[in-house]
């Protein structure tokens, strides 16, 4: 009755096109249960609609309007097409009401999804879930979702199938998505080049390596690619962020990507390989990813004096300097008094005296250069990813760092061996904080989330990421909706968050995928 009403205030004379769209709306309106309009009640629409989700009964129609479209038949596929516009303006007004303005997914593309109403159903899904925003994987494992054709980086294309060699699946998913009402970012794995690059003869000096002469091909298993969230790392292979042909690699890749004109860039693996065990405290010299030939020259070129960069220089040959290493330096070069670097005030001395001792001035020196080496190692991360940053908002896209709550811990007199310092990250791009804490409840997940809060400058978007299935418990973790409202109870002004990732929530459609 309520849909016979509302289908006799729809002009009659309106052109067919217009009028397709206003019954699919008035059907929209209808079974989401918003009254006798658009706007609806808020306090309904939030009762009827938890998380800006489809009813059941709109899901079926679209589902099946896609198929028969998809199938050739021409009406469907004009209703299919107004459908989807009427959804999209109604997922964007119930987010505007809703406590959460942001509700984003993260999806990893497949071939298939090239073929007849494959993408298009996910991206139904994602909006009858109340998803507005996708996080599209566009560089990880070691391959770039750019079309063969055009694919001028170093890594290989995702697609490869010579029929599909001029397709573009990334930018046709964005189209498609944003016909939907929802957001398209594209999401980087930063760092983390993968193994095709790593077994680049032409690549390894870009390589990242730690004082025992390895890199992160050797102390992590690169053949096993399944992802464990709670340890967050596949395919691992970092380079040094402070060699110029990985940058260079990257930003040409970067470039690729963006002149598909996503909404917004994600740099995730902004940090180096997480270890086990004893390793994945980095508490001395060796321990830290700054071996490569790049990172070591940047380090000694921090030296303000010469005794400064000599001292630099021995320390990273040796992992530590003696007494007679520094009475030896302070013998080459008697007029410049305390080595020097960026950052180091040297102590103040009474004129016409000579340095105290080496041995007495030792212990200080070491703290200085330890200290020195773990901030060179933060901020070969950093530099990386504020060139990113400043690439993706040159070309108009959002950008956004992707990161482990615990990543930048000290822990005693080391630190964590992932060296994430995303305290030190701009606070003018979006932080999204993998909260993935494993406790059997909520408290640890809302505790990482608070911590990245309370770090946080003012005014820095905060978007948390979580790992579940809605309604039920799932890998070891409550419900996303249990989840997101102890988030929003514990941190209100959290008004963004995203869920890894949408096989997790649709394992059947994705495995069809």
């Amino acid at each position: 009755m309520v849909f016979m009403k509302k289908f006799a205030l729809l002009p009659h004379k309106a052109p067919q096109q217009n009028r397709s769209m206003l019954i699919a709306l008035a059907l929209l309106t209808t079974w989401l249960g918003q009254g006798e309009g658009l706007t609806g009640n808020r306090a309904q629409a939030q009762q009827t609609l938890p998380f800006c989700q489809s009813s059941p009964q709109l899901v079926a129609q679209k589902n099946n309007l896609r198929q028969l479209a998809f199938r050739g038949d021409r009406n469907a596929q004009q209703q299919y097409q107004n459908l989807i516009a009427a959804d999209a303006q109604v997922l964007q007004q119930c987010r505007s009401q809703s406590w959460l303005k942001t509700q984003a997914v993260w999806l990893r593309l497949y071939e298939c999804d090239l073929q007849p109403g494959v993408l298009e159903s996910a991206l139904d899904r994602m909006v009858s879930r109340g998803y507005n925003q996708v996080y599209l994987e566009v560089f990880y494992n070691g391959q770039v979702l750019l079309p063969q054709a055009e694919n001028r980086t170093v890594w290989p294309s995702v697609v490869r199938s010579p029929e599909y060699a001029r397709r573009d699946l990334l930018a046709e998913a964005i189209q498609k998505a944003r016909a939907r009402g929802l957001k398209a970012y594209a999401w980087f794995f930063s760092l983390n080049y993968g193994y095709s690059y790593g077994n680049r003869a032409d690549r390894a000096n870009a390589l990242a390596r730690n004082g025992y002469g390895k890199t992160s091909i050797n102390v992590v298993d690169t053949t096993n690619t399944e992802i464990d969230i709670s340890k967050g790392d596949t395919d691992k292979v970092f380079v040094d962020p402070y060699n110029l042909q990985a940058r260079q690699d990257f930003a040409y890749m970067l470039q690729s990507v963006l002149q598909r004109r996503p909404d917004g860039a994600l740099f995730d693996y902004i940090r180096y390989p997480r270890q086990t065990g004893g390793a994945s405290i980095a508490n001395k010299l060796p321990d830290l990813w700054i071996f490569g030939s790049a990172a070591q020259q940047t380090l000694i070129s921090r030296g303000t004096n010469a005794k400064g960069q000599a001292v630099l220089q021995k320390y990273l040959s040796q992992g530590t300097v003696t007494a007679n290493d520094l009475a030896a330096l302070d013998r080459s070069f008697p007029t410049e008094g305390e080595p020097l670097w960026q950052g180091r005030v040297a102590p103040t001395l009474t004129p016409g005296k000579p340095l105290p001792s080496a041995a007495i001035r030792l212990p200080r020196l070491q703290q200085d250069l330890w200290l020195l080496s773990v901030a060179h190692a933060y901020q070969g991360v950093v530099d990386f990813l504020n060139s990113a940053v400043a690439q993706s908002n040159r070309q108009g896209a959002v950008a956004g760092a992707v990161f482990f709550p615990d990543g930048n811990r000290r822990i005693g007199q080391g630190f964590d061996s992932r060296m994430q310092p995303w305290d030190q990250f701009s606070p003018t791009i979006e932080w999204h904080s993998m909260s993935y804490g494993l406790c059997g409840g909520t408290s640890c997940i809302v505790d990482q989330v608070q911590r990245v809060v309370s770090q946080a400058p003012a005014g820095t978007r905060i978007s948390p990421v979580i790992a579940g299935a809605w309604s039920y418990p799932a890998y070891n973790r409550p419900s996303l909706e249990a989840q997101m409202n102890a988030i929003r109870q514990a941190v209100p002004q959290v008004t963004a968050i995203s869920h890894f990732d949408f096989s997790w929530q649709e394992p059947q459609l994705s495995n069809a995928r």
